[in-house]
Order: C-alpha cells, then sequence, then structure tokens
C-alpha cells in the first residue's frame, strides 16, 4: 500500500511537470502547426540556469526566478530570427529545430561538460501523507507547477492578449482582419511556451541528474502528451500528462519500467487510433 501511495504522488509529480512542458509546446503547435524540436532543449536550458545560479547567485530561488525570463529571451530571439521565416515551411521549420536542438546539446556539453550535475535542495525534510513520508520538495513541486499551470490558464482565457491568441488559434484571417497582429501574437506565444519549459526544467533540477541530453526524454513525452491530450487544449494537456506520467509511475512501481513505458505507448497508440484529435479538442 505504501508503495502504491509513493508511486500515485511520484505520478502527481510527473503529471504536472509534464502538463507544463506540453502546454507551451501544445499551444505552439496549436497556433501555427510547428513543433518545436528544440523544446526539450530549452527545459534543459531552464535547469542549468539553476546550476549557473548555484555559483553565482543566491542559489535555487534566484534560478527559479531567471530560468523563465532567460528561456522566454531565448525563444524571443529565436523566434524572431528563424522560425518566423518559416511558418508556412512545417518540413524546414522541423529541420531548423532539430539543427537548433543540437547546437544547444553540443554547445552545453562544449561549455559545461559531459557529465552529470546536481543543484541544491532549497529546503528538506518529508511530510506524512497518504500513510508514507513523502519529500517536502515533491509536495512543493506539485503546488508550483499547479499554480503556473492556473496563471498561464487565466492568462488565455480572462486577459486581452490572451484572447487574441485564442482568436488567431481559431481563425488566423479573421483574426488579422479585426486588427489583431497575428505577428505579434506568434511571437508572444512562443516567448510563453519556451519560458514555460525553462521555468519546467528549473523546478526539476533538484531533483533529477542533469546532463546535455536530459532534454530528449522529456520532450518526446510532452509531444506524446500534446498528441494524446489535444493539440492546442489546456484539458488535453493535463489529461495526457496524467495518463502518460501518472500511468507510467504507477505501473512501473509493479512491474518492469520499460515494460510499462511499452504498455504506455500502446496505449496512447490506441487512443490515438480511436481519437486522432486526442482527448480533447482544441
Amino acid at each position: 500500500m505504501e508503495q502504491l501511495a509513493v508511486a500515485i504522488l511520484n505520478g502527481l509529480t510527473l503529471t504536472m511537470i509534464l502538463s507544463l512542458i506540453a502546454l507551451g509546446l501544445a499551444v505552439i503547435f496549436g497556433l501555427r502547426g510547428v513543433i518545436n524540436l528544440a523544446h526539450g532543449e530549452f527545459f534543459m536550458l531552464g535547469a542549468y540556469a539553476v546550476v549557473i545560479s548555484d555559483q553565482f547567485l543566491p542559489k535555487y530561488w534566484a534560478g527559479l526566478l531567471l530560468a523563465p525570463l532567460l528561456i522566454g529571451a531565448v525563444g524571443w530571439v529565436v523566434e524572431r530570427l528563424v522560425i518566423r521565416h518559416l511558418y508556412a515551411k512545417p518540413l524546414d521549420t522541423l529541420l531548423a529545430t532539430l539543427g537548433l536542438s543540437i547546437v544547444i546539446r553540443e554547445g552545453v556539453r562544449m561549455t559545461g561538460g559531459a557529465g552529470y550535475k546536481y543543484t541544491s535542495v532549497p529546503f528538506t525534510g518529508n511530510l506524512h501523507l497518504l500513510g508514507v513520508d513523502y519529500p517536502v520538495y515533491r509536495l512543493f513541486l506539485i503546488a508550483i507547477t499547479a499554480a503556473a499551470f492556473l496563471l498561464v490558464l487565466y492568462f488565455f482565457l480572462f486577459t486581452k492578449y490572451g484572447v487574441q491568441i485564442r482568436a488567431s488559434i481559431a481563425n488566423r484571417e479573421i483574426a488579422g482582419a479585426l486588427g489583431i497582429n497575428t505577428s505579434r501574437v506568434d511571437q508572444i506565444v512562443f516567448i510563453i511556451g519556451s519560458a514555460l519549459a525553462g521555468f519546467a526544467g528549473a523546478i526539476m533540477s533538484p531533483i533529477i541528474p542533469l546532463s546535455p541530453n536530459m532534454g530528449v526524454d522529456f520532450f518526446a513525452k510532452s509531444f506524446l502528451v500534446v498528441i494524446v491530450g489535444g493539440v492546442g487544449s489546456f484539458s488535453g494537456a493535463l489529461a495526457g500528462a496524467g495518463l502518460i506520467g501518472g500511468g507510467e509511475s504507477i505501473l512501473s512501481s509493479v512491474i518492469r519500467p520499460i515494460i510499462a513505458q511499452a504498455f504506455i505507448l500502446l496505449l496512447a497508440i490506441v487512443v490515438i487510433r480511436f481519437r486522432p484529435y486526442g482527448l480533447f479538442r482544441k
């Protein structure tokens, strides 16, 4: 029973992280059909921002605050210099972001080394929950990612820019005809998506080993979350993350992790077969 409780809490942790990464990926994909293959590297850069802050600034909290700002700025540069010229060429966008992901990975490997890095945990200790002692930081991670998800949801649903983004996703031509600057909308969405990936990397940095390749696995899972949950859907990002992240964590507690991953992949294929647009439409 204790093992199941830990698996559920770990699954909730992974669910919230994946939903945060997938949300940015889903909105970018839903707006312009762009699959940013460097999204996982933005996640990795967010984690490395905490590594740097551990060395030069007031440790973890400075990195947590700086990561979304810095990676959002990186996203702005990438969108302005590369992506904006390739929106009408999906294949070229794939190749460009694939090349960018390789450049970022190798750049980090050349400057910081290929070995694993670790960051300090801002606070330690356990809290008795569901019959088990669970790390306080992981509970903090669940809470802060949930708060970030709700904040982004509020931005998209109740702010001026959020309405413009949703209008552009629904019908770009009519949105432009109504006076919405769709080019600026593209820029804002890409910045938000990049910042979310960076924030997710920063919040995960104290509990996983960091390496230049760490973003690859998280990108694969978050992309699967987007496809299963539904492109451009907030509910889909959360439901898909629960299915992929939560399901894998719970299954891994009773069967071998590699078998659990294979089963979740098979389940995702079944969902896509009968729900080709995902669990929720945008």
